[in-house]
């Protein structure tokens, strides 16, 4: 039996598992994303350093660290190559002396621009058994899911959500 887009029925037992079809969604991304943005030096993890690098307020490298999810010695050599390919440069932090902020360069954001349209592309086609207003609607309701979960300390949920299911 087909799905409703005519593509594979979802695993019986795990059809009604968020973890499932997260993880489903998610390695499809990962994997057009990374073909997307192979010439980025760290694929899809270096174009997110560089996209936020664009930003109006370029982050240190700590609140990048933080904000990325990336392991801040992991993010040092990251932070190295897209410097040696001209995408970002360490300035000092006029607000601290021992820190820096990381600013994309010029061809840092040419290369967002670039790898912005070819992200659509990947979420067009990831997307597209949905209508219009169904994508727009999951990308919402998604960026509003992980701005929440990034604020949460996902230790301590994990360690109250285990306690709530104890009896």
């Amino acid at each position: 039996m087909a799905s409703r887009d005519g593509g594979s029925p979802p695993l019986v037992g795990v059809d009604h598992d968020l973890g499932w079809a997260l993880g489903v969604l998610f390695r499809a991304y990962a994997k057009a994303a990374g073909a997307a943005l192979a010439d980025v030096p760290g694929g899809p993890r270096g174009y997110q350093v560089v996209a936020a690098a664009a930003g109006d307020e370029p982050p240190n490298q700590g609140a990048l660290a933080h904000r990325l999810g990336i392991d801040r010695t992991v993010l040092t050599y990251l932070i190295d190559d897209l410097e040696a390919a001209g995408l970002v440069e360490r300035r000092p932090d006029p607000t601290d002396r021992r820190s820096r902020r990381i600013v994309a360069t010029e061809k840092g954001r040419r290369l967002c621009a670039r790898g912005r349209e070819h992200l659509r592309h990947v979420e067009a086609r990831l997307l597209d058994c949905l209508d219009e207003a169904e994508a727009a609607a999951l990308r919402a309701m998604l960026q509003r899911l992980a701005a929440h979960a990034n604020t949460a300390d996902p230790l301590k949920n994990a360690c109250d959500v285990a306690e709530e299911l104890s009896y």
